[in-house]
C-alpha cells in the first residue's frame, strides 16, 4: 500500500524540485536588489561580472519554466499516469543546474559546484525513472 499509487519515487522527486524552484524564484523576485548584490559580489572576479543582471533574468526564466513544467508534470503523473511533461520539466531543470554549475566553476566556488552536483544527480535519477 502506498499513498502515492505506483509512482512514489517520481512523485516525491518532482515535489522536491517544485519546492526547490518555487522558493528560489520567490526569493529572487521578492529580494531582487539583494540577490543582484549577492551575485555581483560572488562573480566579481569572473568574466560574468558585467552580465549578472541579464544572466539572473535568464536563470529566473529557466527556473520558472522548470517550475511550471514540473508542476504540470506532477499533475498529469498523478491524474493520468502520464510521464512526458514531468520528464521535460526535469530536463529543463537539468539545463538550469548546468548553468549554475558553470557559474560556480567560473567563480572557483568548488564546494558550491559540489552542491549543484548533488541536485544534478537527483535530477538525472528522476529523468531515468520517468524514461
Amino acid at each position: 500500500m502506498s499513498i502515492f499509487n505506483n509512482n512514489s519515487a517520481e512523485t516525491l522527486l518532482l515535489l522536491f524540485f517544485i519546492i526547490t524552484y518555487f522558493l528560489s524564484v520567490i526569493e529572487k523576485i521578492a529580494d531582487w536588489k539583494n540577490t543582484l548584490a549577492y551575485y555581483t559580489d560572488h562573480f566579481k572576479n569572473t568574466i560574468l561580472l558585467k552580465m549578472i543582471p541579464l544572466l539572473l533574468v535568464q536563470v529566473l526564466i529557466f527556473e520558472i519554466a522548470a517550475l511550471i513544467l514540473l508542476s504540470l508534470g506532477l499533475y498529469f503523473l498523478v491524474s493520468e499516469n502520464s510521464l512526458s511533461i514531468a520528464k521535460i520539466g526535469l530536463e529543463i531543470s537539468a539545463l538550469t543546474l548546468l548553468q549554475f554549475l558553470v557559474g560556480q566553476r567560473l567563480a572557483k566556488d568548488y564546494p558550491g559546484a559540489m552542491n549543484i552536483a548533488v541536485y544534478f544527480i537527483l535530477n538525472i535519477i528522476g529523468i531515468y525513472l520517468l524514461t
